[in-house]
């Protein structure tokens, strides 16, 4: 394999994929079935959004994202994990988070020749907002999906949280300018954003979020709000396990085309209080477990990122257990804080 002079040296992989890699040695409850890097760099992110660790005023660990742990290795070794672990059937899609610096753009386009070098698979890439030519460019690449966060569902949360007033470099409306960008060049469906709830947000406000970007043709993947120690928002609690399935049924019901955010109903507190659908059609939707699995790309399980294993579990990353079934059922009090 020829390697890229731009290629850099080291990258990340999340500890779950370490193992499924065979870079480390552990044991899995549940394995990772897509490899999930993340570019590495010596200092922190350009950008200083309130719940990262990598953020640049953040004084968490360099190695942590969410709640999982990303060690660093040579990219050499990386490859090689991957290509090994596809051929056994073990990884189905690479995810490449990536960090925002001056030369970002570049590593991207550099690991994603190189892995496709070596291997044909799935390539999803998680970033800041490109210009239009750069995103055109990861798609020639190989690049099959490309995710731009939003993280929050309003445009105020968004400034507090990771834009000029959290001291960040990003703007609501260049986000979904950006979005808009990456539909015309992968398609409806293939580009995706992160929302994560209990950043402040109402039920309200996230579903609203929801239906906004399918109706753009963004798949959005829900993630659970993570305290971690060293960001801005550490002290911020995780939200109510009630209100993530309620989030979580009405994204599912808007993304099958079900239902919708207009015939929704919401509390005084902005709770959802009726789904729009029938009973029956709802009960089977929740028995099915579906809706609480982990949302995202084709193949992405991302385990235990928002959550211990020991719970409470907001995105299960396998099928969901009878005894699962049942407990999520008794989560399921409508109008509840």
């Amino acid at each position: 394999m020829t390697i890229p002079k731009e290629l850099p040296r080291k990258i990340r992989a999340s500890l779950g994929s370490a193992i499924v890699l065979e870079l480390l040695k552990g044991k899995l409850d549940a394995a990772p079935t897509t490899a999930y890097l993340m570019t590495y760099r010596k200092d922190k992110c350009n950008a200083n959004c309130g719940f990262c660790p990598q953020a640049r005023e953040s004084s968490g660990r360099a190695d942590m994202l969410s709640r999982i742990s990303w060690p660093a290795f040579t990219t050499e070794k990386v490859l090689k994990g991957i290509e090994k672990a596809i051929k056994d059937g073990k990884i189905k899609r690479v995810c490449i988070q990536a960090l925002n610096y001056p030369e970002v753009f570049t590593h991207l386009l550099a690991i994603v020749k190189a892995i496709n070098q070596s291997i044909k698979v799935p390539i999803s890439i998680s970033c800041q907002p490109l210009n239009g030519q750069n995103i055109g460019q990861l798609a020639k690449a190989g690049v099959d999906r490309i995710g731009i966060p939003l993280d929050a569902a309003t445009s105020e949360l968004f400034d507090n949280v990771k834009g000029m007033s959290a001291g960040g470099p990003y703007r609501w409306e260049n986000q979904f300018k950006m979005l808009n960008e990456a539909v015309s060049v992968f398609g409806e469906g293939k580009a995706s954003t992160h929302l994560i709830v209990g950043l402040g947000e109402t039920e309200r406000d996230m579903v609203n979020a929801i239906q906004k970007c399918v109706n753009m043709g963004v798949l959005p993947a829900l993630f659970a709000f993570t305290p971690i120690s060293g960001t801005a928002l550490e002290r911020n609690a995780q939200p109510q396990i009630q209100k993530y399935r309620r989030i979580q049924i009405a994204r599912y019901l808007i993304l099958s085309g079900i239902g919708k955010y207009e015939d929704m109903h919401f509390d005084e507190r902005n709770c959802i209080s009726d789904f729009g659908v029938e009973k029956k059609i709802l009960t089977e939707i929740v028995q099915s477990g579906t809706p609480f699995l982990t949302s995202g790309c084709p193949n992405c399980n991302r385990p235990y990122y928002n959550e211990k294993p020991s719970g409470p579990i907001y995105n299960y990353p396998k099928s969901i257990s009878q005894q699962e079934s049942s407990d999520i059922e008794k989560q399921m009090s409508l109008g509840g804080a």
